[in-house]
């Protein structure tokens, strides 16, 4: 067994290979198996390296060293493949996907833990070929979050005021946008605020629109936001956040599929992970077990 960290130099602003490469060396004293660590050099380097070692036959571990955005590329380079198992060792700013195991999420950060672990078939979302193992959406989220990045970088501006300059500029120009929706059971067409599909449970570093997705149930919630007023937006994305869409049922319509299509009358951004895509026609589909997820040591999360 080979074990690859794919490590992404400028996850959170600093470079912590040195970090990893320190754990790694520890981990593995006195263990057998090849180790790997692999710095990225731009996007997408990570899902090259991962299918060129695949290619060799033997069962690969890869553990994706950074953030959200990392562990995408890591997913996209290991999905519908048998012999390799992928998970999320966090170093960035952003660790959505491990929110979802609540109080056992730090156990990602436990290299032991992961080296010990199993690996269970998880779903992913094909989101216009892009493979998602947490949450895509389309909307105004995820026009505020593809922004965000350009404002923090603005003197004067980071962090927290970067993403409420986001906020402010996007209502400006808008919050809604005409969508035309259809999965089954479900068509509407006109003005909508977002809509989002969830393998996992929080994005945007803290909004939780589902409360009990899991990403091995076969299915995906799926929460559409109506057109709404800048008077109604606030009460409206606050239940939607914290997993209360259901004290909102005439604006959010929540739906359990494994499809969606979306068609914009013009280009829009769609949110993959944090990644984005710049698309006019979004289509979303559930593949059951795609990617084999390694689990820490421990962790009871799976056996709920």
């Amino acid at each position: 067994m080979k074990h690859l960290f794919i490590v992404n130099p400028t996850a959170g602003g600093k470079d912590r290979t040195g970090e990893v490469r320190e754990k790694v060396e520890k981990t593995f004293s006195g263990r057998e198996g090849e180790v790997e660590i692999y710095v990225t050099k731009a996007p997408m380097d990570a899902p090259e390296k991962i299918k060129q070692e695949a290619a060799s036959g033997g069962h690969i571990r890869v553990y994706a060293c950074g953030g959200d955005g990392t562990f995408n590329e890591c997913v996209f380079g290991a999905a519908k493949l048998d012999n390799v198992a992928v998970c999320p060792f966090p170093t960035g700013t952003g660790n959505d996907f491990c929110r979802m195991f609540g109080d056992e999420k730090d156990m990602y950060r436990d290299l032991d833990a992961l080296v010990e672990g199993w690996e269970h078939p998880i779903d992913l979302i094909d989101c216009n070929g892009r493979y998602s193992a947490n949450i895509c959406s389309v909307g105004i989220d995820a026009r505020i979050g593809t922004s965000v990045h350009k404002y923090s970088k603005l003197p004067l501006i980071g962090g927290a005021t970067g993403y409420v300059v986001s906020l402010i500029v996007n209502v400006f120009k808008g919050i809604t946008r005409k969508m035309r929706i259809r999965a089954e059971g479900f068509s509407a067409e006109g003005s909508h605020t977002l809509v989002c599909a969830c393998n996992g449970r929080f994005y945007g570093g803290g909004f939780n629109p589902s409360l009990d997705a899991r990403p091995d149930d076969g299915i995906m919630d799926i929460f559409v936001v109506d057109g709404v007023s800048l008077l109604h937006v606030a009460a409206l994305i606050g239940k939607y956040a914290s997993g209360r869409s259901d004290e909102a049922p005439k604006y959010i319509h929540h739906l359990k599929t494994d499809a969606i299509d979306i068609d914009f009358e013009e280009e829009n951004v769609v949110n993959v992970d944090g990644e984005t895509l710049f698309t006019d026609k979004v289509r979303m589909r559930l593949i059951p077990g795609a990617l084999k997820l390694i689990v820490p040591k421990g962790m009871k999360f799976f056996d709920q």
